[in-house]
């Protein structure tokens, strides 16, 4: 079935007038809590959170050891995750103890752990300066710009398709038996190559091809097959807006990278011209709505503007393309995929992954 959300006037009423102490008060719980995201993508990235939840309550020199960090940095970061709340300070014994109600948050491989994704808020950080001579001059940023992007948007992607792609997500597209029977299978703005690696171990029979433009992106895919042993996974540096071969797949898959294309409406233009009759397209890709009105109560749709402003939108406009952004939502999605040439959408979501909606596409 295809979901459609009705068209409703918009409401113009203001959302309430704050006291100034109600606004100072907010932002400087801003200004702590951006602050507190800063020292969780530091804990994740050094290992720390998971140290702490190895160690029983702990001296800074015996995390800081046990890290194979240098004690005095170690100190002072577990100063700031005390006060935030997420770890458990002794003043007696100077012990430290990660909170086990914080654990499943803060540690581990699964999608649960937030202190990854929090990695997205200091890369923001990192290129505000050019962002802002964006803002003045027009144009946007190349993936150049974004040090170690890919390699945090693997990690964090990674952790759904770990958990969902094979058994939860592929299942809905049908085809799970004829992946085993073998067909041939494309993945677009592949990346790091990991859903496709994924896919190619679980079904041998078939075979997998990975585009992406970026030849670093390639590299980490191929380097990644290789590791696991796998002959039937092959990776191209290619732009998915050039000339499609036609019905050269039988399903065709689409993680988190419409909306960062140039000209994404090509793009999905190419995806159907190159699908076989009764092919599929899985298209996962941000899950909220396109009028701005309605994502207003979305817990996380500031940070969802924000990556559309600092990378997603940028990273479209620096090729000359249509800016289209993160939040291009649900009902522009589905409208983009009809104007492509599919007949039937259908929308799913996953429990352990709120962020995302996944769209299957048929002819």
């Amino acid at each position: 079935m295809t979901t459609t959300t009705p068209v409703e006037p918009i409401d113009q009423s203001p959302r309430g007038t704050d006291t100034a102490d109600e606004v100072a008060g907010r932002l400087l719980d801003v200004l702590n809590d951006g602050s507190i995201a800063v020292l969780a993508s530091l804990g994740h990235r050094l290992g720390l959170f998971d140290t702490l939840l190895a160690l029983p309550p702990a001296t800074s020199q015996q995390v800081s050891d046990a890290a194979g960090l240098d004690e005095r940095y170690v100190r002072e970061w577990l100063g700031g995750v005390a006060t935030a709340g997420f770890v458990d300070y002794d003043p007696v014994a100077r012990t430290y103890a990660l909170r086990p109600d914080h654990a499943p948050f803060l540690t581990g491989a699964s999608p649960d752990n937030l202190a990854r994704t929090l990695q997205y808020v200091t890369l923001m950080g990192e290129v505000v300066p050019k962002v802002a001579e964006a803002f003045r001059s027009g144009g946007g940023l190349t993936y150049a710009d974004y040090p170690g992007f890919h390699e945090i948007q693997a990690a964090d992607t990674g952790a759904v398709l770990d958990l969902a792609l094979v058994d939860l997500i592929l299942p809905w597209t049908g085809a799970t038996d004829r992946l085993r029977a073998g067909i041939d299978v494309a993945d677009v703005g592949c990346g790091s190559g990991h859903a496709v690696n994924l896919l190619a171990r679980a079904f041998p029979a078939s075979r997998f091809t990975g585009i992406d433009f970026e030849p670093d992106a390639i590299g980490a895919a191929r380097a990644e097959a290789a590791a696991w042993g796998l002959t039937n996974a092959t990776y191209l540096v290619a732009d998915a807006a050039a000339e499609a071969s036609p019905a050269a797949y039988d399903l065709i898959t689409a993680f988190d990278t419409i909306h960062d294309q140039a000209h994404p409406a090509k793009v999905l233009a190419n995806i159907y011209a190159a699908l076989r009759p009764a092919g599929t397209f899985l298209m996962g890709d941000i899950d909220a709505a396109t009028r701005l009105e309605d994502n207003l109560d979305l817990p996380w749709a500031s940070f969802l503007y924000a990556v559309s402003t600092t990378h997603c939108m940028s990273v479209s406009l620096a090729q000359g393309g249509d800016g289209l952004g993160t939040v291009w939502g649900v009902e522009r999605a589905e409208r983009m995929l009809r104007e492509a040439g599919f007949a039937t959408v259908e929308t799913h979501r996953l429990e352990e992954n709120p962020f995302n909606v996944y769209f299957v596409a048929r002819a």
